[in-house]
């Protein structure tokens, strides 16, 4: 199914796009059109942001959501707001708990193939993916990315993990560094630059998170970090601005260009990504990777040109997944 952007609009995406920005995000949309729709298990939609973002999502093409939760607050949602649920799955599940769970059991039995978080807390949704043995785990750590589009850069930038790995180890910042790179080819950046982000851009034992960034880059060199370019430590500026790598004579072909930014803790990734959003003029979109299908971890106060950009991220990843492992 392809559309229009412009043409097939809700009310507060269009106010999102004409505040300014988000263009590439748009041509995300667009290219996700063309993707398989995507069958998403909506966990909580009982609030009219998140309902709708469902639904925007819906009316694009880019998922069939099956809509999980306390159906009376769901209907009255959508009576409230004067949102059709008609014709839309809905699986009546009272409490977060509850709903959450039957969020993950929709995926583990083939009924899903993404998940995404409504109005619930984080904590509450995630705790049933990430239960060992019945969740929805594999082989790498899951982590979260920001992908922001913010017009004081000339591309697209990554940022993570924000969200899920509070102070992660050498072996889990391999993960994230990997799921990053899985997730820029999947949008489209066909040999990503991650900048393994730090206070300074030289090795320094008083600061562990330079010789992780050291370690990272020579993980790479020997293949066990495959499908990206990769530098660090660098430090931000140096990660993002031309000036300042001329200006501190830095040889890399990441310096100044980063697609990635590899930060070296949830707090840091957290304020850098929201402070890009809210003082930069960001529009953002936020997937949970290294999971068995793809996550749209969406913020409660996230606007809709956000949740539909994470629904077409997601729809582009899971596409991927499918072309990369060949499975269902």
């Amino acid at each position: 199914m392809t559309t229009s952007v412009e043409g097939n609009m809700s009310a507060p995406l269009k106010k999102g796009l004409e505040k300014g920005g988000g263009h590439r995000l748009d041509v995300i949309i667009k290219r996700a059109e063309n993707t398989q729709k995507l069958v998403a298990a909506v966990v909580q939609p009982t609030d009219p942001c998140s309902l709708n973002g469902a639904l925007d999502a819906m009316r694009y093409g880019l998922i069939q959501p099956i809509l999980v939760g306390d159906a009376a607050e769901i209907r009255a949602a959508a009576d409230a707001h004067h949102l059709d649920i008609e014709g839309v799955a809905l699986v009546d599940a009272g409490h977060d708990a509850e709903a959450s769970q039957r969020g993950v059991d929709l995926v583990r039995t083939g009924q899903a193939h993404a998940l995404m978080k409504g109005n619930l807390h984080t904590d509450a949704f995630m705790r049933p993916i990430v239960a060992r043995g019945s969740g929805l785990r594999t082989a790498r750590r899951m982590s979260h990315v920001f992908v922001l589009d913010t017009p004081a850069y000339s591309r697209l930038l990554l940022i993570t993990d924000a969200a899920i790995n509070i102070a992660p180890d050498l072996s889990a910042k391999r993960d994230i560094t990997q799921n990053a790179i899985d997730l820029a080819r999947a949008i489209g950046i066909d040999t990503p630059r991650a900048a393994i982000v730090c206070a300074v851009e030289t090795v320094t034992p008083a600061l562990p998170s330079t010789c992780d960034a050291a370690a990272l880059c020579k993980m790479a060199d020997r293949n066990q970090i495959e499908g990206g370019l990769l530098d660090g430590p660098l430090a931000f500026d140096n990660a993002v601005s031309p000036d300042a790598v001329r200006a501190k004579g830095i040889v890399s072909a990441v310096a100044g260009q980063a697609d990635i930014l590899v930060v070296p803790d949830l707090e840091a990734g957290n304020m850098l990504a929201k402070q890009i959003e809210y003082l930069a003029g960001a529009h953002l979109a936020g997937v949970v990777v290294g999971a068995r299908v793809p996550i749209m971890l969406t913020s409660r106060a996230d606007s809709a040109l956000a949740r539909l950009a994470s629904c077409a991220v997601a729809a582009l990843y899971r596409q991927w997944q499918l072309g990369r492992t060949g499975i269902e």
